[in-house]
């Protein structure tokens, strides 16, 4: 199977809800998941050039996916006295996603949640399957958090973001979605970009 084939054909058209938002992360993952296991694991644990490996992408995620469901582990109205209250309206997933690329284009990286390399000798099988099964367990992790917010503190909190500054928890979501699928199609591009030569 190649690896533009096997890229998550999850639609997001938008979800709003917390439903919505926690039904198409589930989703999500579950179409990544198939792109994950599509790669060799020699593949999935070798660096892309000078660019992370897949599995970096994948331990990138979790780390990502693990910093926002502790936030929500958080009773709301700590959130709200920590981080304070929203101050506009949640934006939409078309918006964030448009405000995280242009974030990227000015030069943003991903700093503390960069994943320290996976060492030369790592026996490659295992260390595949313990990171796509913490990958698994912070999302299922995230969706179950997620699923206690009432729609209206979704709105109400916000949480910090390293890139994006202060965003609602709504909004923390619909990134996180977004964050999940870019990282797919950045991986399936660098190595289409690798087997292509270029």
């Amino acid at each position: 199977m190649s690896d533009v084939a096997a890229l998550p054909a999850v639609t997001l058209d938008g979800p709003e809800t917390r439903e919505a938002i926690t039904r198409a992360l589930a989703r999500l993952h579950e179409e990544s998941g198939r792109y994950w296991a599509s790669l060799p694991t020699a593949r999935f644990v070798a660096p892309i050039g000078s660019a992370w490996s897949p599995a970096d992408h994948v331990r990138h995620l979790t780390m990502s996916v693990r910093a926002v469901m502790r936030g929500l582990e958080l009773p709301p109205l700590l959130v709200w006295l920590v981080f304070g209250p929203a101050r506009a309206p949640s934006r939409s997933y078309d918006a964030l996603r448009e405000t995280y690329l242009g974030a990227l284009a000015r030069g943003g990286k991903a700093g503390e949640y960069t994943p320290r390399p996976l060492p030369s000798d790592v026996d490659a099988e295992a260390a595949r399957a313990r990171v796509m099964a913490q990958h698994t367990a912070a999302v299922g992790g995230l969706v179950a958090t997620a699923s206690g917010w009432s729609e209206r503190a979704l709105d109400r909190c916000r949480l910090p973001h390293p890139l994006l500054g202060k965003l609602t928890v709504r909004e923390m979501l619909l990134f996180t979605l977004y964050h999940n699928l870019h990282h797919v199609h950045v991986c399936a591009s660098r190595l289409a970009a690798l087997r292509a030569g270029l």
